[in-house]
């Protein structure tokens, strides 16, 4: 299922082997909270640019077109036409987001809609249950994502309910994953890791999730709102204590120099809404740094966003116009933008399994963050 290929210090470079296909990490998960990645988007788009793994959103999808019409439509896979691999999150992260919405109990959360308003419950046994409606390859664990700030006690508690949940998601995947009419009986459940930035909180979470024995674990609660070095003098400290043999994901993260920073402390799986987000503001990432193409400077500048990239914007269009789309409003400036920054994502992701490969992560780091803090050429 997992098989590590090379390594270099703590970095690994592995392939993950499931029911829809292998994939060569590390990897970057491009976020299609509903189904779609936002920028106007196809599954077709995706494999032009590299995309391995599809990463959806349990809670989205259950209030919105709901989770049980998609399972009758045949599942997430064949509703969206992608036959890659699809992460679905559990739900956990939207809900605790919702902070004025929301109660939480130990069967589960009670919360109102972001939508409309009514309300719902989720816990452990129905997370698993959306998720196995939509038939995603990878589950993840019902957890709370405390904050980065919340007291020690809290966070203790909060960790402390995390694992009963867990211990409750893996009975209730096994069970649905038994069942003749489940759409996709090999779901694989990953657990996630949380404590805040309490290192000895995390990496006693660490160990006792560990004892699970799931098909990969998941590091979160981390990107919002702490440091960078907070973040990572957390993974420093927890990564060890999570199993080698499986892959591991760093929950929401994020920038280019986050996922260099995060490979290195031995990260598989990373995913983060930063290049479609930036890519509809005109914001685009190069490897000599971010550009706002929407600055008066780039009116007459009929080069491509960066030379000698291969995306579909690159190929064809010149700043000047994709400029153009963006002041004019057209939905094509966005679309094009956040094709190019998944496509650099993703072929940075390349470069990174081609230098772990060649035993020369270390200098390529250094170089890829030396040149994209240098500014345009």
């Amino acid at each position: 299922m997992y098989k590590i290929l090379k390594t270099e210090g703590m970095a690994k470079r592995a392939e993950f082997t499931t029911v829809h296909g292998t994939v060569q990490t590390p990897l970057f998960m491009n976020v299609g909270t509903v189904g779609a990645i936002k920028g106007a988007v196809s599954t077709e788009d995706l494999e032009n640019i590299k995309c391995q793994v599809e990463l959806s959103n349990t809670y989205h999808l259950h209030v919105r077109t709901g989770d049980e019409t998609i399972k009758k439509l045949g599942g997430l896979h064949k509703f969206m036409n992608w036959n890659k691999p699809i992460l679905t999150d559990s739900g956990g992260f939207q809900v605790f987001s919702l902070a004025s919405l929301r109660k939480i109990k130990e069967e589960g959360v009670y919360f109102n809609s972001h939508i409309d308003g009514h309300k719902i419950f989720m816990g452990p046994e129905e997370s698993m249950r959306i998720q196995s409606n939509l038939g995603s390859t990878i589950a993840m664990a019902f957890d709370e994502c405390p904050s980065s700030v919340a007291d020690r006690s809290y966070v203790q508690k909060s960790v402390d309910r995390t694992t009963r949940w867990l211990e409750r998601c893996k009975a209730e995947n096994a069970r649905l994953n038994s069942l003749e009419d489940t759409v996709n009986r090999d779901q694989m459940l990953f657990g996630i890791n949380q404590g805040a930035i309490y290192p000895d909180i995390r990496i006693e979470h660490a160990k006792r999730i560990s004892e699970f024995d799931l098909p990969g674990y998941a590091v979160g609660g981390l990107a919002v709102g702490e440091t960078h070095e907070q973040m990572y003098d957390i993974l420093d400290h927890v990564v060890p204590y999570l199993p080698k043999d499986k892959p591991t994901y760093l929950m929401g993260v994020g920038t280019p120099a986050n996922i260099l920073e995060g490979v290195e402390r031995g990260i598989d799986f990373f995913d983060c809404v930063y290049p479609s987000r930036n890519g509809r503001h005109g914001h685009v990432y190069t490897n000599h740094g971010k550009l706002n193409l929407k600055n008066a400077k780039f009116e007459l500048d009929s080069r491509p966003i960066e030379e000698g990239c291969g995306c579909p914007a690159c190929r064809r269009y010149s700043r000047a116009y994709i400029r153009h789309l963006l002041k004019a409003n057209e939905m094509l400036g966005m679309r094009l933008c956040v094709l190019h920054n998944l496509y650099f994502y993703n072929t940075m992701m390349e470069e990174i399994r081609d230098s772990l490969d060649n035993g020369v992560f270390a200098s390529y780091k250094k170089q890829k963050l030396e040149n994209m803090a240098s500014g345009e050429e």
